[in-house]
């Protein structure tokens, strides 16, 4: 029996792509008033970002327990490994909701969660990386070990072209009071350790995809590239072309962003995530090419940035 994965829809990969691989993916839902819509399911990105800058306000609830329970249960007749890669356990309770789901399910078949410590690109590119093991194959603890191995080596970057929507969500903690003032502002945030942080700000939106397209250039150990665009599918190809004399475009993916997340970046929002190659990382290389192999996260001095749970 293959190995099963199972993850939740903050992971922005495409239709196409999910089913090509055998992905199960636990929705998120988002509300409007008294309607709930699940993630990827019974909304479009197209229609969510069309009602929200037309004035509809959007609120999101991660998956419930029963919700993973079910997944697990119906995988469960197919294989006994089964890897659940979820969406980072500082952002949501989505995990939570997973953990519980499997204890519910009672399901007989070996089920590893993983809090990945990431979600939106990011997520995608680590729950990719498994399901192509497991369709090759691979044992459940390989593709765990592996999975493992790489959350350290995948970084994700979100340019948002206005503050409005995460101020009005309420997911901006300490630096509200900070950019409250400055909606003009085009921040970039990321995520560190499963934490979200300022990582620059910029005055337009083209110094900020310029500053996207550096950010990916400045690694010189690249596996894949994740580009999610939310409305404008032209700016993403665009990046892809730019990074075409750098990096194999095969391994540039293009995807939209889901409404899960798209409900709080808003329209505009443009998220690049990358996996860097294991091999070669850790080795013993002098001062100089260390300075020119390693790859720094950036970072300004503003509060740290921080998302209530997805409730």
């Amino acid at each position: 029996m293959s190995v099963k994965i199972v993850t939740d829809s903050t992971v922005d990969l495409l239709p196409e792509t999910i089913k090509e691989l055998g992905i199960t993916v636990v929705p998120v839902y988002v509300m409007s008033g008294n309607k709930t819509y699940r993630d990827g399911l019974d909304i479009s990105q197209t229609e969510i970002y069309n009602r929200m800058l037309a004035g509809e306000q959007f609120t999101t609830s991660q998956p419930t327990p029963a919700d993973f329970a079910n997944a697990y249960k119906t995988l469960s007749k197919e294989t006994d490994q089964i890897v659940s890669l979820i969406m980072s356990s500082k952002l949501s309770g989505t995990y939570n909701s997973a953990v519980q789901g499997r204890e519910l399910s009672k399901s007989s078949s070996n089920i590893e969660l993983i809090d990945t410590k990431a979600t939106s690109g990011a997520l995608g590119l680590l729950a990719t990386q498994a399901a192509e093991m497991a369709k090759m194959g691979e044992s459940a603890g390989k593709i765990i070990d592996t999975i493992r191995n790489n959350i350290p080596h995948v970084h994700i970057w979100a340019l948002l072209d206005t503050v409005k929507y995460v101020l009005r969500s309420g997911r901006l903690s300490s630096a509200s009071n900070l950019i409250s003032g400055v909606l003009s502002i085009r921040p970039m945030i990321t995520l560190r350790d499963g934490s979200l942080w300022p990582a620059s700000i910029h005055r337009t939106r083209n110094k900020g995809i310029e500053k996207l397209t550096e950010l990916v250039k400045s690694n010189r150990n690249l596996e894949a590239v994740q580009i999610v665009q939310s409305v404008d599918l032209v700016e993403a190809q665009s990046m892809k072309e730019k990074l075409a004399d750098f990096i194999d475009q095969s391994k540039i993916h293009i995807s939209q962003l889901g409404p899960a997340l798209g409900v709080h970046g808003g329209p505009g929002t443009l998220v690049v995530a990358i996996r860097e190659k294991l091999s070669g990382i850790g080795t013993a290389i002098s001062d100089e090419t260390e300075d020119k192999k390693s790859f720094k996260l950036p970072s300004i001095h503003l509060p740290k940035l921080g998302f209530s749970s997805l409730h």
